[in-house]
């Protein structure tokens, strides 16, 4: 094949070509207006003369370009060159061979319709970062040398070796996954592994870390039996990304749990909780809702530091928004938040989440929230039906680009013989020191009807002395005794009107009280106190249940 007609072809040759010609007209003439090409000129009698572009040989600069260079022409992309660079690393090839049997690398890279339409569209077109047979890496840049529509027109290859830089990309993103999988371990192992199931709730949580191109967020979610029947429920989200947040994460989940044991009201726990957010790292804020469920309420009591409102749906699919209160976010400080309740009776389902499953950037966030709660009214089933049902209807997918929490809870409501396993009874003490046999023979009169056995029954009667009989001495009125039974353990509270905790201590051999609390503590699986939201407090024990 003729190179010299196919260089001559290239783009700027014909100019070139009529600089060249006018270079070659007589002295004469030169100075009637025309301007010389650009050429290197004798700066002084002794300086060498330089050849110009114009007159560098096309083929002897593209044999000895490190690049790879290879020139094709006609529409089956006849081979019409390869330089050296191209020869050494695929083998020879020979002139006159369409391409796609003489370069087999380019069909194996898919080049073969990128001539095609270069070729056609008379634009240069550029594939980036293809390995090829040899191994290497290139980046192919294809050059028309014809004018647009020429169909026997030709085509220049150019691929730069990127090997290097590939390599580089690709140790940077094997990087940037081991940091991910590590962060999304880390995440993980400080979410609970295995929710806590209380008597009188059904739960499930989903978490979904964000996709490969997503850093892992702080989300997470908790569920902690307080004793008594009631149950506390945490879902927040740090703001920022990977490992770090991960950590404040689980350091404020550490908090929760922590605080949680003190039993106190929700709004008081977050004021705790911003203010340990705050040690922590000054920089970095948490969004958190914390709530309490007690079935003899049936309420869910919560607090929120700039989260999204609770989702409510009664037994009707009616589903309630929470609004307010709303404080700032934990780590801001400086702030005195505000508890506030929500209807949770028997067929209930709530639904605590973070922003990742209704925040979208091309929509407002109250869209996402009216979303989710049109698919919460037509969820049914079993919490974790209800959770994936959720997730599937905001979109979220492995390639999501924020980590996901759902946290669902029920009430069920209970019919039948399993009903028949959840009482409850009260009592309200009157009358003085005569309302501690009253009490003793009211409890002793529930746990025959509800056929606790003979061993279960008189320890329930003397847990029920001890509590009341400690109020009485301890306490102010109005005092009310409650016994309550699940399918798990018998409950029994005492209520006073004195906000003063009792804790148990040593009784002297001397001493003529101080043993009632130390009784409890001996006799029933767990006891506990805790303060009232209208002022007293509340003093409980409860027994595990045989099973079978």
């Amino acid at each position: 094949m003729n190179f010299t007609r196919w260089s001559a072809r290239l783009p700027g040759t014909q100019r070139r070509a009529a600089a060249r010609t006018e270079h070659a007209v007589s002295p004469d003439r030169r100075g009637e207006g025309s301007v010389p090409a650009a050429r290197a000129e004798q700066l002084t009698d002794d300086s060498p003369c330089v050849p110009a572009v114009d007159e560098l040989p096309a083929r002897g600069v593209l044999d000895h370009v490190p690049a790879l260079v290879a020139l094709v022409h006609g529409p089956d992309h006849h081979i019409a060159y390869v330089n050296d660079a191209y020869t050494s690393a695929f083998g020879a090839r020979p002139p006159g061979a369409p391409a796609r049997e003489a370069l087999p690398e380019l069909a194996e890279l898919g080049l073969l319709p990128l001539l095609d339409q270069v070729l056609r569209s008379g634009k240069p077109r550029t594939l980036k970062s293809r390995k090829a047979l040899d191994g290497r890496t290139y980046t192919f840049t294809c050059t028309p040398v014809a004018e647009h529509g020429d169909r026997d027109g030709g085509v220049l290859l150019f691929a730069t070796d990127v090997t290097d830089h590939a390599e580089a990309a690709e140790r940077l993103r094997a990087s940037e996954r081991r940091q991910r999988e590590t962060a999304v371990t880390l995440q993980r192992s400080l979410l609970p592994q295995e929710l806590e199931q209380p008597d009188d709730l059904r739960i499930a949580a989903t978490y979904q870390p964000g996709g490969t191109e997503a850093a892992v967020g702080g989300d997470w979610y908790d569920v902690i039996t307080l004793g008594g029947g009631r149950t506390a429920l945490v879902i927040g989200d740090v703001m920022g990304r990977g490992v770090r947040a991960a950590a404040v994460m689980g350091q404020l989940r550490t908090a929760v749990r922590a605080y949680a044991r003190l039993d106190l009201p929700p709004h008081e726990v977050l004021q705790l909780l911003d203010g340990l957010a705050t040690e922590i790292d000054p920089n970095q804020i948490a969004t958190c809702v914390y709530a309490v469920h007690d079935p003899n309420e049936g309420r869910l009591v919560y607090a929120s530091a700039g989260h999204l409102p609770i989702l409510v749906r009664d037994e009707h699919g009616s589903v309630l928004r929470t609004e307010e209160p709303t404080g700032p976010p934990l780590g801001t400080g400086g702030w005195v938040h505000a508890s506030a309740s929500v209807p949770l009776g028997p067929g209930s389902t709530a639904v605590l989440y973070t922003d990742g499953l209704v925040e979208r950037r091309d929509e407002d966030l109250d869209e996402g929230i009216a979303a989710l709660e049109r698919a919460l009214a037509g969820a049914t089933g079993t919490p974790q039906v209800i959770c994936d049902r959720l997730v599937r209807s905001a979109g979220v997918t492995a390639d999501h680009d924020d980590d996901v929490a759902v946290l669902v809870l029920q009430h069920p409501a209970r019919t039948g013989p399993d009903g028949d396993l959840f009482r409850n009874a009260a009592l309200e003490l009157l009358g003085g020191i005569e309302a501690a046999p009253r009490a003793r023979a009211f409890a002793s009169g529930v746990l025959t009807s509800w056929r606790f056995p003979a061993d279960l029954h008189d320890l329930g009667v003397l847990a029920t002395s001890e509590l009341v009989a400690n109020s009485l001495q301890h306490g102010t009125p109005p005092m009310r005794l409650r016994l309550r039974r699940t399918d798990r353990r018998l409950i029994i509270e005492v209520t006073d009107g004195d906000d003063h905790l009792p804790r148990r201590r040593r009784a002297e051999p001397g001493d003529e009280s101080g043993r009632g609390i130390a009784i409890v503590a001996t006799i029933a699986s767990g006891w506990g106190s805790r303060r009232t939201p209208g002022g007293g407090k509340a003093v409980w024990c409860e027994f595990v249940l045989p099973k079978g």
